[in-house]
């Protein structure tokens, strides 16, 4: 089996070297498994991408593509997955909060033919998450419930980085995402098409804002705001014929041009 690491880089350059260092070191010959690595960075201004343009790897492909502006880490996902031949999607952020020893773990699952998508759960190793604040605990929690109540899920950890998909499923998704919404986004795609989640147990170190910790609390609105409107269609869908449907979407206003 193949593994396609999917790492969406912004501003990364103090610690995108030690992932990549950790992912190469990582041995996974004996499991059958072989990596590839694929780093979308997004827009950076440091030298991220120079720093993974240098990196002369041992035990796997490393291809670096870039965005000329930031554009967000769902936008990131996508364009790195656009370049993804492996059996296996896995995301890992660049930064330093979530351990590549995992990888055996989540890919289990795959190999034992278990699982078609695998979450690691920050919370299945302990309650409180190493260092994880007070208002991201109680933000996932919500979430967490959100994804359960809305779309059948028995998920411990919703926001967790480490989501690993079969490829086919993950590129079928139609992803919209260019932000942090992309983990709401293919949880309630994935429940609308009634695909379980398998959890395993992972470690987790949390990063504070000072050393780089990117998401605030409008993400979190912004995700039960996706859940909401996939949601919403996939009722909306269930209640109206494909031929109105169709002609909604296909709705313009009169005097608008087809290319406007």
């Amino acid at each position: 089996m193949k593994i396609s690491i999917l790492v969406p880089a912004y501003m990364e350059e103090a610690t995108i070297g030690a992932i990549l260092e950790r992912i190469d070191a990582l041995d996974l010959s004996a499991m059958g498994v072989e990596k590839e690595v694929i780093v979308c960075d997004d827009g950076s201004t440091d030298g991220t991408a120079d720093v993974v343009s240098k990196f002369e790897p041992n035990s796997c492909q490393v291809i670096l593509v870039r965005h000329p502006v930031n554009r967000g880490k769902g936008a990131a996902i996508r364009t790195a997955l656009t370049e993804a031949t492996g059996d296996v999607c896995i995301v890992q952020d660049a930064d330093l909060e979530y351990d590549v020893e995992d990888y055996p773990t989540l890919i289990e699952p795959f190999l034992d033919g278990k699982a078609d998508v695998v979450f690691g759960s920050r919370f299945l190793k302990r309650a409180h998450p190493t260092g994880m604040r007070m208002a991201n605990f109680l933000a996932n929690k919500i979430l967490t419930l959100a994804a359960n109540r809305l779309f059948g899920h028995h998920i411990t950890d919703e926001a967790t980085c480490f989501k690993v998909f079969r490829t086919p499923i993950l590129k079928d998704m139609n992803l919209q995402c260019t932000g942090f919404e992309f983990c709401p986004e293919v949880v309630s795609k994935l429940g609308v098409r009634h695909i379980d989640v398998f959890e395993v147990p992972i470690e987790y170190r949390a990063r504070d804002v000072e050393s780089g910790k990117k998401v605030r609390w409008t993400d979190g609105v912004e995700a039960i705001s996706v859940m909401l409107k996939i949601k919403s269609a996939d009722l909306l869908s269930k209640v109206l014929s494909p031929r109105l449907l169709t002609r909604l979407s296909a709705f313009r206003r009169p005097g608008r041009r087809k290319d406007d």
